[in-house]
C-alpha cells in the first residue's frame, strides 16, 4: 500500500492497494461527492450511502495514502485539547458537547467491527494520562474534575502500562485502538457493496456551478449535489488554512526482547508528548510508540526525530528491533476544536472535514456521523460546536485568494546547467536541499545512483518556499503544510498542483 513518504508504516505492511471502482463518471450524477479516500472520506460516504444517498468517492492517489495510512489509531475520548481547555476557551456545555461526540465516535467503531465482521485488531482499552512533575500534576487534577463534568469514565489510578516512573495518573476507561487501513478497506468493501463507487488515482481540480456542481477531475467530470472536503486539510486557497497549522508527528513499532507489552494506551504531559499502546498483528505483538511533534518544515533534521524518539524508548524498554518507523501529518485547529460543516467561502452545498489535531482517528468519524445528520435531517446536535463559520474573516484575505488562485508563475527557468549549479559536489546520495542558481533557489534532490531531479521550491498554494524532509525524502511547505515528492509531484494538499520541474542540462 503506497503512502505519502519514503518510509513504511506499520498499517501498509502485508496491505495491497486496494482495487476501487472501474467507473466512467462522465455524464452521471451524484447525491454526494466525497473527495479523499481516507478514513474520514470512506466512512462518511458509507454512512451517508446507508442513508440513501448516491455517493462517489475520489481519491487522488490510493486509499489511506495520506495520514490514515500514518496514524498510530488511538480511538480516545479524550484529545490533545482537554476539557478543562475547552471549557475555558469555548465554555461548559461545549466540554460536554464534545465528550459525547467522541463516545458517539468510538461507539461507531464498535458497531461497524461487529456488525460487519471486521478483522483488524480492534481492542477496548483503558487510557492512562500520567504526570512527572508537580506542574503537571497540578493541571492533571484540573483535567480530572472537568473530564468528569463532561461526562468522561474516569478516574485516578495507581498503576500506569509502562515502566516509566510517575507522580499522579488517571485512567480513561472504554478508550480503543485499531488497525487502520485493514478498518477502512473493509469500510470501503461495504460501501461499494450498498452501490457507491470509489475512483482512485482520481485529482479533482476546479468546481463549477453552485449546485449541482461540475468537478473537474483527472478521470472526467464529475456532477454531484453536494462536495465534501475529506482530504484533511481543503485544497484551493480558503481561510482555514490560516486557522489550521501543519504539524509532523513521528512513530515506531518495536518488537520486545522481553515481552512487557503495555496493556492499555498511555500518554505523558510533555509538550509534545509521547504516546504509546500495543497493537497484534496476525499474531506478532508490536509496542507502537509516538511522538517528537513539530511544525511541517519547521525542523531541519528530521532524522533526528526517530533518534531521539527510539533512544526514549529504550531507556524503558528491551527493544528486540525497531520493525517500522513512519512519520504523518496532521493540522493544528487555533482553537482547539475541528472544523466540520460548511466549507467558508463556498456555496451552500460544499462541506469540510479538518482542523483534527493528533485525534484525527476520532475526529474521522465524529467527522462522518456529523456530515451525515447536516445533509440528510439539515442538522447536527455537533453543528454549532464545530461550524467552520466560526472563523472571521481576516483583512486583506480576499485580495489575497485574488492573487494565488492561479499557479505560481515560473521565478526560475524550466531549464538549468548543472555544471553551474553551486553545491552541486557536495550533495550526497539520497540528499535534497535548497541551492543557488543564477541568484534564484532550486529544490535539487540527488537519488541513490547519483541522478540530479530538480523543481522550484515555491509551493504553488501560497508562494512559500519549501524544506527538504530527510526523514521521508519529501520536500514540505512550512507554511500551510504541501508536501511533494523529490520530482515535485503532489503529496499533501492544500496545493493542487506539482512544484514546477527543472530541466537540467548535462544530466
Amino acid at each position: 500500500m503506497n503512502r505519502d513518504g519514503a518510509t513504511l508504516s506499520l498499517w501498509q505492511d502485508g496491505m495491497q492497494d486496494y482495487e476501487g471502482s472501474v467507473f466512467n463518471p462522465e455524464g452521471k450524477k451524484f447525491d454526494v461527492l466525497v473527495i479523499g479516500g481516507g478514513i474520514t472520506g470512506i466512512t462518511t460516504a458509507l454512512l451517508l450511502q446507508k442513508a440513501g444517498k448516491k455517493c462517489i468517492v475520489a481519491e487522488a492517489k490510493n486509499l489511506c495514502f495520506g495520514t490514515s495510512g500514518g496514524t498510530t489509531a488511538h480511538l480516545n475520548t479524550f484529545l490533545d485539547n482537554d476539557y478543562n481547555q475547552i471549557k475555558n476557551d469555548h465554555g461548559k456545555n461545549s466540554a460536554f458537547l464534545l465528550h459525547m461526540a467522541t463516545r458517539h465516535s468510538l461507539d461507531l467503531f464498535k458497531q461497524h467491527v461487529e456488525e460487519y465482521g471486521i478483522d483488524c485488531g480492534y481492542e477496548e482499552k483503558d487510557g492512562y494520562l500520567y504526570a512527572q512533575d508537580e506542574e503537571q500534576v497540578s493541571k492533571l487534577n484540573d483535567i480530572y474534575q472537568s473530564a468528569r463534568d463532561a461526562g468522561a469514565e474516569v478516574e485516578f489510578a495507581t498503576e500506569i502500562p509502562v515502566p516509566i516512573p510517575f507522580s499522579k495518573a488517571l485512567v480513561f476507561h472504554r478508550q480503543g485502538q485499531i488497525h487502520p487501513s485493514r478498518y477502512v478497506y473493509a469500510l470501503a468493501k461495504e460501501f461499494e457493496a450498498l452501490g457507491g463507487i470509489i475512483l482512485q488515482h482520481c485529482r479533482t481540480g476546479h468546481t463549477h456551478g453552485d449546485g449541482p456542481f461540475r468537478v473537474e477531475s483527472t478521470r472526467g467530470e464529475i456532477q454531484a449535489d453536494k462536495i465534501i472536503f475529506a482530504t484533511h486539510i481543503p485544497p484551493g486557497v480558503n481561510l482555514l488554512h490560516f486557522r489550521c497549522a501543519p504539524y509532523r508527528s513521528y512513530a515506531m513499532a518495536f518488537r520486545l526482547s522481553g515481552g512487557d507489552y503495555p496493556d492499555g494506551l498511555a500518554y505523558d504531559m510533555y509538550d509534545p508528548y509521547h504516546y504509546f499502546r500495543t497493537q497484534d498483528v496476525d499474531g506478532k505483538k508490536y509496542l507502537v510508540a509516538g511522538g517528537e511533534d513539530h511544525k511541517t518544515g519547521h525542523e531541519e533534521n528530521t532524522d533526528k526525530c526517530f533518534t531521539k524518539l527510539e533512544a526514549y524508548i529504550r531507556k524503558y524498554y528491551e527493544v528486540e528491533e525497531v520493525s517500522f518507523k513512519w512519520s504523518s501529518q496532521f493540522f493544528e485547529p487555533a482553537d482547539g476544536l475541528a472544523y466540520i460543516g460548511h466549507l467558508p467561502g463556498n456555496p451552500e452545498g460544499v462541506y469540510v472535514a479538518t482542523g483534527f489535531g493528533g485525534n484525527g482517528i476520532t475526529y474521522s468519524h465524529i467527522a462522518a456521523l456529523t456530515l451525515r445528520d447536516i445533509i440528510v435531517k439539515g442538522s447536527s446536535p455537533y453543528t454549532d460546536l464545530f461550524i467552520p463559520g466560526r472563523v472571521k474573516p481576516v483583512a486583506g484575505f480576499e485580495s489575497f485568494v485574488k492573487e494565488n488562485l492561479d499557479v505560481v508563475k515560473e521565478f526560475i527557468s524550466k531549464r538549468a546547467d548543472s555544471k553551474k549549479i553551486k553545491e552541486l559536489s557536495e550533495l550526497a546520495n539520497g540528499e535534497g536541499r535548497l541551492v543557488k542558481y543564477e541568484g534564484e533557489n532550486m529544490a535539487l534532490f540527488k537519488d541513490e545512483g547519483g541522478r540530479l531531479h530538480a523543481v522550484s521550491p515555491v509551493c504553488p498554494h501560497a508562494k512559500c518556499v519549501v524544506g527538504w524532509n530527510s526523514a521521508e525524502k519529501s520536500w514540505d511547505c512550512p507554511c500551510h503544510g504541501s508536501r511533494f515528492s523529490v520530482n515535485g509531484e503532489l503529496l499533501t494538499g492544500p496545493a493542487r498542483s506539482d512544484l514546477q520541474k527543472v530541466e537540467l542540462d548535462g544530466e
